[in-house]
């Protein structure tokens, strides 16, 4: 592949974070990689800017580009700092992860309505530090609107290997 362009003079408004595989996606075209720099860093790696009839969507590996970050490595204050500087105000994030629910089996699709946060003091997890003081409601930690469109959308598969559970609590460990 040729080298990609590393500015996009167009904001971009809705991102992916995945695995590395979920950068490469049938029907989906490169056209640009960006390397914004953060308060908090780099990201985890390049933003990949990928186009799908005339939509433009940025993906971030969140373990980096190679998967050389731990979970407890991410820096994920720069990944979202750095979505926010290209314009991106929707992020869909997908994770492989277990389930301590019998009825959830591997390949499973999980839309989350809820998360119990068990890191807290273990890494950093908040924008609002150093005298920037700020309030963040967490009783309804995903957006309502968006979560539906997740749900049509995976709903649309099932059928195709998907089995979709439309709630679900994330247990971050």
């Amino acid at each position: 592949m040729s080298q990609l362009p590393t500015t996009l003079d167009q904001p971009v408004h809705i991102a992916v974070i995945g695995g590395t595989g979920l950068g490469h996606l049938e029907g989906y075209e490169p056209i640009a990689e960006l390397n914004p720099m953060t308060p908090w860093g780099p990201p985890a790696s390049p933003i990949r800017i990928l186009s799908h009839k005339g939509v433009n969507i940025a993906f971030l590996a969140r373990h980096g580009l190679h998967h050389q970050f731990a979970p407890h490595e991410v820096p994920n204050q720069a990944n979202i700092a750095a979505l926010r500087h290209i314009g991106v105000r929707c992020v869909i994030a997908f994770s492989a992860v277990g389930s301590l629910r019998e009825e959830i089996k591997p390949m499973d699709f999980v839309v989350p309505d809820q998360v119990i946060d068990r890191t807290k003091g273990i890494r950093p997890f908040t924008f609002f530090e150093g005298g920037v003081v700020g309030h963040v409601g967490f009783a309804d930690p995903f957006d309502a609107g968006l979560a539906a469109v997740v749900k049509r959308c995976a709903k649309s598969m099932e059928g195709d290997g998907v089995v979709l559970h439309d709630k679900g609590t994330i247990v971050v460990m």
